[in-house]
């Protein structure tokens, strides 16, 4: 019998150049392909700009996938999507395939300095 095998989510954490300007999400999550994976990332008070996300592959060089909370870059999958509410943003993997396994950055830039927060899938 076929099984799917399953994604392993990590998360690693970066602060930012004050209390405020940090960046934080959960711990791990795990998922397998077809399942709909929800990565959140929540910001500090203050002034903030927007919700970038990032996907690295290994070996490859970073590739902007969201910006601006929700939109979408060239060429970027229909199963991708970001969305912001309030401190929080998130991006949406609907239907995540085996090629979707890479680390994903979710960065904002505070107004004293910048904040990176990665996810590994």
């Amino acid at each position: 019998m076929y099984q799917k095998p399953k994604f392993n989510l990590s998360f690693l954490f970066c602060k930012g150049v004050s209390s405020q300007g940090t960046l934080t999400q959960p711990a791990s999550e795990s998922s397998s392909p077809g399942q709909t994976v929800k990565i959140s990332c929540s910001k500090g008070s203050g002034s903030w700009s927007s919700f970038n996300w990032f996907q690295q592959k290994p070996g490859q060089a970073p590739r902007r996938l969201i910006y601006s909370d929700s939109s979408k870059d060239t060429g970027v999958p229909d199963r991708f999507s970001g969305s912001a509410s309030g401190n929080t943003g998130s991006l949406t993997i609907s239907g995540i395939q085996p090629e979707d396994e890479a680390d994903y950055y979710c960065a904002a830039w505070y107004s004293t300095g910048n904040a990176l927060h990665s996810a590994s899938i």
